[in-house]
């Protein structure tokens, strides 16, 4: 069902400290890297992500594991019909990895909430 989640820190180099030293002795380790935003995992795969955040109501980012394209395009027209905010149309995602095709909204409470393929052509 979670395909990753992602958390906003207050304190960016102190979360990356305790993050990298916490997750190296359970066996995670860094998989992305992209400076404002690090992705923790293993096999080349981040499932858990931090990011730089400030202010008393930092998003969470919660992505949930879809089958197929047509199931993330059906969760964003799901999502689109019900009020939510559009953050990213369905589409592929190269720079995350090839074939990785997702869709990003903004549920009712302001979290960043997306569904993921991983197989996308």
């Amino acid at each position: 069902m979670i395909d990753h989640i992602g958390i906003n820190c207050a304190d960016f180099p102190k979360s990356q400290a305790f993050y990298d030293g916490v997750l190296r002795v359970l066996g995670f380790s860094r998989q992305l890297d992209f400076g404002e935003a690090i992705g923790y995992g293993r096999d080349g795969k981040p499932t858990f992500w931090i990011s730089q955040g400030t202010g008393p109501n930092r998003e969470v980012h919660l992505a949930f594991a879809a089958a197929d394209e047509n199931a993330v395009r059906a969760f964003y027209e799901a999502a689109m019909g019900l009020g939510a905010e559009s953050l990213h149309e369905p589409r592929l995602w190269p720079e995350y990895h090839p074939g990785y095709f997702g869709a990003f909204v903004r549920d009712p409470d302001g979290n960043n909430v997306e569904a993921v393929w991983h197989g996308g052509s």
